[in-house]
């Protein structure tokens, strides 16, 4: 009987022992699911981030506005019959968005590509304002724009912002300056400066005209840049200020820097 009792007493131990163990298992298990559910999540959550952000940018970068208006100007030089300087237009236009939708299927391009882009870009926009609109790129000579790569989708807002939030609004010829300076291997900075209206004013004016402050494409592009810092991909840093405030005189001054992480 002492026996019987005991051998009881073991199975039910060992039955114990076995259903907490069980117990253990499953708990671990579920666990471990909910934190890989957590992390699966939050990277399709990241994911969604990034591709919202890409999708504003390249909304933001394919403005209808500027296609309305280039269109609207290649129509005004046909209705002048200007035919030399509609087919250029219209040339550079093509141009310009073929290379626009071949860009925009990549994460990034080299600096070389992204300035051929702008260029072109500015070239355009020169042709709507009828010379009332001038500008300069600048390059340092050490930089290696055929190997540096920049994030596709940013410096074009930043260029359409100046044109439309800032020299559009000023009386007289207008200006616009890129520079491109180097900071080291993989590290560049670009510079971006207008005479228009400034920043200030140009907040002003948007919210006299709506009602509320109208954002700009700026925070299309502030919200890109963290992502790819969040990337580890890109270490960059944006600023962007009305000049007056600078003692620069007139107009908007953004200085964006770029350091590429990936060897």
């Amino acid at each position: 009987m002492n026996d019987y009792s005991v051998l009881i007493g073991v199975i039910a131990f060992s039955l114990l022992i076995t259903i907490g163990m069980i117990s253990l298992f499953v708990t671990f298990s579920n666990r471990k699911n909910q934190l890989m559910r957590e992390k699966m999540e939050e990277k399709m959550a990241a994911q969604q981030r990034q591709f919202d952000a890409e999708l504003n940018a390249l909304r933001s970068q394919m403005n209808p506005h500027f296609v309305h208006n280039s269109l609207n100007a290649i129509q005004y030089y046909i209705q002048r019959n200007e035919v030399e300087v509609s087919e250029d237009y219209l040339t550079k236009f093509s141009k310009l968005m073929r290379q626009f939708f071949e860009y925009s299927r990549s994460k990034s391009l080299s600096l070389e590509d992204e300035i051929f882009f702008i260029n072109n870009y500015l070239q355009i926009e020169k042709l709507r304002f009828e010379d009332q609109l001038q500008y300069d790129i600048y390059m340092d000579d050490d930089l290696a724009t055929d190997e540096l790569m920049i994030p596709t989708m940013i410096l074009q807002p930043i260029l359409e912002n100046a044109v439309n939030h800032g020299i559009f609004h000023k009386q007289g010829v207008g200006r616009i300056e890129v520079r491109f300076e180097s900071l080291g291997e993989d590290e560049f900075k670009v510079i971006i400066t207008d005479d228009g209206i400034g920043l200030n004013q140009s907040k002003q004016l948007s919210q006299e005209q709506q009602g509320q402050t109208k954002a700009h494409s700026s925070a299309v592009i502030s919200e890109r840049l963290e992502i790819l810092n969040e990337s580890r991909d890109w270490e960059i840093s944006y600023d962007i200020s009305d000049r007056a405030d600078l003692n620069e005189g007139q107009g908007t001054r953004v200085c964006i820097t770029f350091k590429n992480l990936i060897p």
